[in-house]
Formats: structure tokens, sequence, C-alpha cells
């Protein structure tokens, strides 16, 4: 059978579910340091299935691996969900929400960056 490289966390039921099926695989336990940046790196992952979903059924199962790597996340780091209310509404006054639906096509650099990434 072709293997194929995935070097990535995993939930802990897969190896079994390759086992049924008749694969074999490799696996190793992460040490802790590992293990916090690959689930920084799995939230990136969930999260881009996100744009690409065809059904409300769909987006509610990604957004449950979004949830669920977010959680893991908050218990490893030990951040409280209290933490992150107050984050979210601190947030919210400096930034706002989204219901205006404002969509950014180009503005004058004044020093201002987004989160996302650039690609250098």
């Amino acid at each position: 059978m072709k293997k194929i490289q995935y070097r990535k966390l995993i939930r802990d039921r897969i190896p079994q579910k390759i086992a049924r099926s008749g694969g074999s695989f490799r696996v190793r336990v992460l040490k802790t340091k590992e293990f916090e940046k690959e689930l920084l790196k799995k939230v990136g992952e969930e999260a881009s299935a996100l744009p690409v979903v065809e059904s409300r059924a769909e987006l509610i199962s990604e957004m449950t691996d979004v949830l669920d790597v977010i959680d893991e996340i908050k218990r490893v780091k030990k951040i409280t969900s209290s933490e992150l209310a107050k984050a979210k509404r601190d947030n919210f006054k400096r930034k706002g929400g989204f219901k205006k639906r404002l969509y950014l096509h180009w503005a004058e650099d004044t020093g201002y960056r987004t989160n996302e990434r650039r690609n250098a």
C-alpha cells in the first residue's frame, strides 16, 4: 500500500481507525513543547477547512474541530474561560465586531498590520 506522509498532530483514535481499515502507520508521542507548537498549527489547519464546506452540517462539524483544538490549547496553556471572555470583550471594544459586514479593499500605509501571515 502507498504511504502518505502527514507529519501532523492527530486525534487519539485515528491510529485505531487506520488499523481497522487494514493500514499500517507510525506515530510517536510528542514532548510538551512540541505538542504545544503542533496544537497551534492544528488550529490553523482545522480553520482552513471552513471556507470550503458545502453544507450546514459540514460547517458545524468543522467548527467543532476548531473548537476542540481551541479547548485543548486552553487546557494546555491553562487559559480560563473567564480570561478568554475578558479578552473577547476587550477586543470588541478596541476593534468592534462584524455586524457592519465591512470588506477592506485597500488602505494607505499607516503602520497598521493585520494578524495575517505574509509570505515574504
